[in-house]
Formats: C-alpha cells, structure tokens, sequence
C-alpha cells in the first residue's frame, strides 16, 4: 500500500462519480473515508464498491470533500462548516466564484473553506463509474482568496496530490474564466451543433465520420447539471459567445459572396486562426508536432482491434493516442495512431509485414 499525505479521515459528501472516485482512490491508500449522500441507494453503493464507510454519530473528519450538484454546494458546505467546526472543506464544483459569494452572504466560516474543481469525468455518472484512478495525471484547480491561510489548505493539496493529480492554483475569477472558455462555451457550441441533426435525413447521418462525432461528444452531457453550471457562470461564458458570434458573422459574410473579391482570403484567415488555435492546445489533443498519425484499417470482428495494440507493443513502439472511426455499411474500421516521428516507418514496415493494410 503507497503511504499517503493524508491522516483523515475524510469525510465525502455525495457518492456520485467524482464522490466515488475520491473514495476509491483514498482507500487505495489506506485512508479511513466517510461517506454521505442523500440518497440512500447512492451510499449504499459506494460502500459496496469499497470507497467508504457509513458516516456515524462522533465522526471526527480532517477533511471534508463536498461532491453535490452546483446549485446546492454552498448549502452543503456551509451545513459542513457548521457541523465540523475542526475540519477543512473543499467542495469539486465546476463554478468557483459563486459558491464562495454565496458562504460569505451565509455568514459561513470561510476561513475553513477553499474550492477546488477536478478536471476529470467520464462519459457516465453515479458511483458504479467510479474509478480509483479517475484524477490521475489531471488538473485539480485549488481556488484560494485571502480568508484561509496556506497552512490551513495543506490538507487539501495533500488530497489532490495523493489522488494523483496535478495542482494548479487560480484565484476563483481566473478558474470560472478559464473553464468558460475551456469547457462551458464548447458545452454550448456542441450542443448547438447536435440540434441541427435532429431534423436530418437518415442518409445525412449516415454519412457522419470522426470529425461530427468529436465536435458532438459533450451534447450528451446531462441537460439538468448544464442548467446549473451555465447559470451560475453565466457572465464570462456569455461574454465569449457574443466574441463567438462575431466569429460566425464574419464567416456568414464572406461565404454569402464566395466568388467576391477577398471572400476566400477571409476563410482562409479564419481557418488558419482555427488551426493557430489547435496547435496551442497541449499534448495529445492538440496538433502536438511531437507525434505522427497512422491509420490502420481494422476488419469489424471480435479481437482484431485488441490485436493491433498487442502487435503495436510487440513492435516496441509507445502508443501515444488512439482514435477510432467506423464507416457504418463497411465491416472495418480504421484506427488512428499516434507515435513518435522516429518511430512511424519502422511500425509502418512492420504492421504491413504482419498483414495490416495501411490506409492512405
């Protein structure tokens, strides 16, 4: 077992994914966690999967992580506060500034409280998706303001850094900022975009390749969680989409005449920005110039994916990304590889010598 940072207990304050998580990864290391959600089923759950223990009457907690929806996080938090007037409180909000105002205009301890926001999830929810490594390699924002000391928050950090992930310290304006540009607008602008296929063709969709698929992923997101987030950063992400709808104006004017004069010039400038854009992105979501793409044509049967990772590992060569199509009619797929530049030809010879075919 890894020696932890922590003494705890911990006490968990919703059993949902993130909640989840937290526990099954501070278990892992052998930390005495508490657990409490207001659904019974929930904390049933958990406890099953091994993240916690019931809360129980004289729990003393070192620390206490509130894992409930954004519209309630203060609520809870102050409840917290009030009830362990020993303990430090974090919560995992994706809105930082607004909780924080509404302590102070509840009269809370806030010199007990500092926010923090796990840049991590799954496509699921509730405790059965919960992970023990779910923060591993992530961002965990730690929002700090003048009321707490630094040495108050060492818990805090020593939770983040015993889960994992990696510290990054934001006041709560530049947090609800960067993640209205990093997370809340793109929220908006896929759904936009996935409401302009609910009236298309069966044929159009059929149609549809990686490309739709990426910029519609996060319109599956939970409409009811959305409504909060949004509504409680409403300002900075309203101020990136009236930017944003400049954007599309500009584009709406040059493509209204494309034979004028300076119309392709336009476009062009606007899709190099995009592509300036991409290429700032860091590691392997963006157009990192450290890795080369290969597309390997993968035949729709049972273990033929599983065995070109196998193969690839054979080879020697590190999987960096992996990206997966499949064109709907046709029993294949292609997966896109991400590798080294020094590595692309040798893994090319030898997946082809192996019997892959190699698209493009």
């Amino acid at each position: 077992m890894v020696e932890s940072r922590l003494i705890g207990p911990v006490r968990v304050v919703g059993t949902g994914l993130l909640g989840t998580s937290i526990g099954l990864g501070l278990r892992a290391r052998g930390i005495d966690v508490i657990l409490a959600d207001a659904s019974p089923t929930n904390l049933s759950i958990a406890v099953d999967y091994g993240a916690g223990r019931a809360a129980t009457f004289g729990d003393l907690p070192q620390l206490i992580v509130v894992c409930v929806p954004p519209d309630v996080t203060a609520e809870i938090v102050a409840r917290e506060l009030a009830a362990h007037p020993q303990a430090i409180v974090t919560d995992v909000a994706s809105v930082k500034l607004a909780p924080l105002q509404e302590l102070r205009a509840l009269g809370a301890d806030v010199s007990r409280y500092i926010g923090g926001h796990p840049m991590a999830g799954r496509e699921r929810g509730g405790p059965l998706a919960g992970r023990a490594d779910l923060f591993v390699g992530r961002p965990w924002v730690v929002a700090a303001h003048d009321a707490i000391s630094y040495q108050q928050a060492t818990a805090i950090d020593d939770l983040i850094l015993d889960l994992g992930a990696i510290l990054v310290e934001m006041s709560p304006e530049e947090h609800d900022s960067a993640v209205a540009l990093i997370s809340h607008v793109p929220q908006v602008v896929s759904t936009i975009m996935a409401r302009r296929l609910t009236d298309a063709t069966g044929s159009a969709l059929n149609l549809a390749g990686q490309g739709l698929r990426d910029v519609t992923r996060v319109a599956a997101s939970d409409p009811e969680l959305w409504v909060q987030i949004l509504g409680a950063n409403a300002e900075p992400v309203r101020d990136i989409l009236l930017a944003y709808r400049d954007d599309l104006d500009r584009f709406i004017d040059a493509l209204e005449a494309p034979a004028a004069p300076g119309a392709r010039r336009k476009v062009a400038e606007e899709l190099a920005g995009g592509n300036a854009g991409v290429a700032r992105l860091p590691g392997k979501h963006g157009q990192d110039r450290r890795f080369v793409s290969l597309s390997v044509m993968v035949d729709d049967t049972p273990g033929q994916l599983a065995r070109l990772l196998n193969e690839v590992g054979e080879v020697g060569v590190n999987l960096e990304d992996l990206r997966l199509e499949h064109s709907p009619g046709a029993q294949l797929g292609l997966a896109e590889i991400s590798v080294l530049p020094e590595a692309v030809g040798r893994l090319t010879e030898e997946l082809a010598a192996r019997g892959w075919r190699i698209a493009g």
